[in-house]
């Protein structure tokens, strides 16, 4: 399974990922789920929102126990960042079915659509859609950077935006949602453990900065008489990491655009996006008011004009107690046919996932398999192949223990 994914999408000249929503290389992936659910005689379904299902059983009985992540990626992303937990759930199943575990509740696994939001700027759209964090409206909304909207993405890769929205039936037929993911850190690196349990995702969100000064010849226009935008929005940046460092939370501006973006040219409008995240969310509420209060000042002291507009936000996910604790005790003490004993770490992220999405209709949790680089979302992140055999067979202990309850 994993040789026959990772050349999809993949850029020949960075050797990292570009699986962006609704393009041919998202659609050769989700060809690529449905041929492994078709495979396995398992019981294929996209939903309303484009989200893809494989069920061993019927749904309809109620109380599933589902797996599984996500396909696509971030710009040039690395191999492992949602795939993972994809494949992982598919070999899992291979192996509880190995085992002839009696199927006592119906087993699922889902590739929720455009997780990361690389095309239109809003992580989570599959899940959001379906648990009704996002309207149809606001979806329709949603824009990429050529100018193309949601539902034409959509439309031409042959799928009803007009069906797009909250799906509570289809959710309310799942027990137990289980994500494993690779880890976007070191944690389990440090501690020597090859799988971990989450305890909560941080709360974060994405704001953008919008310095708007006046557009002027490079080579003619004295400093004096400039109104830079450029300049408050570099200077916003380093309060950024200075703000974070403080609060011992993260915040980073990654993606910026520039008009006109020309060599020669002073820019008119500098846009910059800040992605800050934290243990808690009055730690986070900390650094983005002072990140915007330093912005401010910079603006003024250099005539610029500054909006500030928060695009999306979570606030702090903690993940299902008792699913959590269930889950210690199987990996644990291996209450299962082949116990697969563990010490499991349990462990915060500061990334957003599908499963933190979806834990306020449904009981949801995630599992990690460790990343000796602690990179994520480039090409550099890995995991080693007796790490992923790890995960893969404590998410089977886990898809057992789950459907044996």
């Amino acid at each position: 399974m994993w040789r026959d994914l990772l050349p999809l999408g993949r850029h020949p000249g960075s050797g990292g990922y570009r699986r962006y929503a609704w393009t041919p290389a998202d659609a050769d992936c989700r060809a690529w789920f449905r041929a492994q659910a078709e495979t396995r005689g398992l019981t294929y379904e996209a939903d309303r929102n484009g989200n893809q299902w494989a069920w061993l059983g019927d749904p309809a009985q109620g109380d599933a126990v589902v797996t599984g992540s996500h396909l696509d990626s971030v710009p040039d992303g690395g191999a492992f960042d949602g795939p993972l937990g994809v494949v992982s759930a598919f070999a899992a199943l291979d192996e509880v079915r190995r085992r002839d575990v009696p199927l006592t509740k119906p087993l699922g696994i889902v590739n929720f659509g455009d997780e990361e939001g690389a095309r239109f700027g809003l992580a989570c759209v599959g899940s959001r859609l379906t648990a009704g964090h996002l309207t149809r409206d606001a979806a329709h909304r949603l824009t990429d950077g050529d100018g193309v909207t949601l539902p034409r993405a959509m439309e031409a890769a042959g799928h009803d935006p007009d069906g797009i929205g909250a799906d509570p039936e289809r959710l309310a037929r799942i027990g137990a949602f289980v994500e494993l993911h690779v880890e976007q850190g070191r944690a389990l690196d440090l501690s020597g453990d090859p799988v971990g349990i989450a305890s909560a995702i941080w709360p974060h969100g994405r704001w953008r900065f919008d310095f708007r000064g006046e557009a002027n010849h490079a080579g003619t226009t004295r400093l004096d008489d400039r109104r830079d935008p450029m300049l408050p929005y570099a200077e916003t940046v380093l309060a950024a990491r200075r703000e974070a460092r403080l609060a011992r939370a993260v915040a980073t501006f990654g993606k910026v655009a520039v008009e006109p973006n020309g060599v020669n040219a002073i820019p008119s409008l500098v846009r910059g996006w800040l992605d800050s995240r934290a243990p808690g969310q009055d730690d986070l509420d900390t650094v983005v008011g002072a990140v915007e209060k330093a912005a401010r000042e910079y603006a003024d002291a250099h005539g610029v004009d500054l909006d500030v507009v928060r695009e999306s936000f979570t606030p702090v996910v903690e993940f299902d107690h008792a699913l959590r604790e269930r889950l210690g005790r199987i990996l644990g003490k291996g209450d299962t046919i082949e116990k697969t004993p563990l010490t499991v770490p349990v462990l915060g992220t500061g990334a957003g996932h599908d499963a933190g999405i979806l834990s306020g209709t449904v009981p949801t949790a995630m599992l990690f398999v460790r990343n000796p680089t602690g990179v994520s979302h480039s090409p550099a992140e890995s995991a080693t192949e007796d790490d992923c055999v790890a995960g893969v067979l404590a998410l089977a202990d886990v898809l057992e223990g789950l459907i044996r309850t």
